[in-house]
C-alpha cells in the first residue's frame, strides 16, 4: 500500500514519446559544458564561499575587509577567493599596492538572489 503522501508516477506502458525525446535531445547542451556547469555548482556548495559572495554583492573590499568582516584569517580569505576566481565569480582590480575584490558580473548577483529566492518561498 502507497502512502497517501508519496506520489509515484508509472507508466502503464512501455512507450516512449520519440518527438519529446528527439526534442530534447536536441537542446541537450554538450557533456562537458554540463560537467562544467556542475562544477560551477559545486564552488556555491561551501557556505563560506557563499558568504563570500554575498558580501561581494554589497560592496568590492579587499582581503582585510572580508577578513573583517566574516571573522577568517587572511590566508583563509585568500584560498577561499582563489577557488571564486578560477570559478570566474569574483574579480580583482589593483589600487596601488592594495587588491580589490567583487562580483565578476551581475549573473553572480542573480544566481545568489535567485537561490534565496528559492529557498525562501
Amino acid at each position: 500500500m502507497e502512502n497517501k503522501d508519496e506520489v509515484i508516477e508509472k507508466c502503464d506502458y512501455i512507450h516512449a514519446h520519440e518527438d519529446i525525446i528527439k526534442k530534447v535531445e536536441e537542446l541537450m547542451p554538450d557533456e562537458e559544458l554540463l560537467y562544467d556547469l556542475s562544477e560551477l555548482f559545486k564552488v556555491f556548495g561551501d557556505s563560506t564561499r557563499i558568504r563570500m559572495l554575498y558580501v561581494l554583492s554589497e560592496s568590492e573590499m579587499c582581503v582585510c575587509d572580508l577578513a573583517t568582516i566574516l571573522g577568517m584569517t587572511q590566508s583563509a580569505i585568500s584560498h577561499q577567493l582563489r577557488a571564486l576566481k578560477q570559478s570566474k565569480l569574483v574579480k580583482c582590480r589593483r589600487d596601488g599596492k592594495s587588491v580589490f575584490y567583487s562580483l565578476a558580473d551581475s549573473h553572480v548577483k542573480t544566481i545568489l538572489e535567485q537561490g534565496l529566492e528559492h529557498i525562501e518561498e
